[in-house]
């Protein structure tokens, strides 16, 4: 019996778009799939551009029209890597096509946008999964087991920091991650998203929240070309509509304390997305510059030899690392796009839910909106629960 296929197209063709392309290239040669994921196309709006990308990356067609992808009787999976002004409309018209919809973080810019994002999808009855890829780290993933496990006990507080440095210099010219028509937001929304919903897997639900922002550099030179993190001014000035940094203290459900801090404003701090929780019973750290350790202490070790410990997880028992390389062969950013690749086919093959799903996503945009609304109360504000 031939093995199902399942026929991929990728909306956006820049820094995600090569992210996501990576993973599907390479998802079928580490695991053991239930359905061969096919690079069947990519969309992009510069139709010369993104035909060089399809033939650069192994997808066998291209087109700037990503209504016509969408609606392609040879797709069953829709990628969404695009700017998150995008994510709504495209999510909702494959929903409607009856292709299942893998879609870039965060979900979308508001509340509103994200119940009807997934209405659409449950009305459709597609498979639904949003990329908060740092939950595919094997180290992340084995702190949820442990965890869950009741090896720290009962968490009491939560610490989550995303810091970067890529926007210190006054200089650095204008990309659409610095337009709120674009964006939505800034580090509020780009990092603080990867952030809260790295919170929500491992401690459970943000009930409360109050916080702050600041655009420190308020105006920047115009954007000539931008890829990624990298841009080249035009001409003129333009001014900055998003926050450069965003600080918020969360009530858990479960009775947590939170403390969140997202930058792009940190000298020396590439992608320091770190976590630290703290239990009754002992604690857990895991910082991405250092993705494969997971550091963990525990009261329950005799007197005279307690300390935190370096869980080195690239052995075959950790989450993931058994597809990969032999113990100690250490893993990278581009792995967790590829594990979470496959964990969406095998849920797409079999005919199970996919996590994190739309509801996960939305709930996301719950407590970034929730943040914002406490800064413009200047009090507490409840999260609105997602069902």
């Amino acid at each position: 019996m031939a093995q199902q296929q399942l026929n991929v197209a990728l909306i956006g063709y820049k820094f995600m778009g090569k992210a996501h392309s990576q993973a599907w290239r390479t998802v079928g040669r580490f695991f053991d799939l239930d359905a061969e994921p096919v690079m069947k196309a990519v969309c992009g709006r510069d139709a010369a551009a993104v035909a060089e990308f399809a033939q650069r990356w192994g997808w066998e067609t291209s087109s700037p029209d990503w209504r016509e992808v969408v609606n392609r009787k040879d797709v069953d999976v829709v990628d969404i890597s695009t700017p998150g002004y995008t994510h709504d409309e495209i999510a909702i018209a494959a929903a409607a096509a009856g292709k299942h919809v893998f879609c870039e973080k965060p979900l979308c810019f508001t509340v509103a946008q994200a119940k009807e994002m997934l209405a659409a999808v449950r009305k459709a009855g597609v498979k639904h999964m949003v990329n908060f890829n740092y939950r595919r780290v094997p180290a992340v993933a084995l702190a949820k087991q442990m965890i869950d496990s009741g090896a720290i006990g009962q968490i009491r507080h939560a610490r989550f920091t995303y810091l970067q440095d890529w926007l210190v210099d006054p200089q650095f010219p204008m990309n659409w991650r610095m337009r709120a028509d674009a964006a939505g937001s800034g580090a509020h929304g780009d990092l603080g998203a990867h952030s809260i919903d790295l919170a929500r897997y491992l401690v459970g639900e943000i009930g409360e929240v109050v916080g702050m922002q600041k655009t420190f550099i308020t105006e920047r030179p115009s954007e000539g070309t931008s890829s990624g993190l990298t841009a080249t001014a035009g001409e003129g000035v333009e001014k900055v509509t998003v926050d450069d940094a965003s600080i918020f203290m969360a009530k858990f459900t479960g009775g947590a304390l939170g403390t969140f801090e997202a930058t792009r404003m940190a000298p020396g701090r590439k992608n320091y997305n770190r976590f630290e929780l703290n239990g009754s019973k002992g604690s857990l750290v895991w910082c991405f510059e250092d993705l494969n350790y997971l550091d963990y202490y525990s009261t329950e070790d005799p007197e005279d030899r307690r300390g935190f410990r370096r869980i080195i997880a690239t052995e075959g028992v950790h989450p993931y690392a058994g597809a990969w390389w032999p113990p100690g062969h250490m893993m990278g950013y581009d792995h967790t796009f590829s594990n979470a690749a496959a964990d969406l086919v095998q849920c797409i093959a079999n005919d199970k839910s996919c996590a994190p799903c739309f509801q996960d996503g939305a709930q996301c945009v719950a407590v970034l909106e929730a943040v914002d609304k406490s800064i413009d109360g200047g009090k507490w504000a409840k999260v609105e629960m997602i069902e």
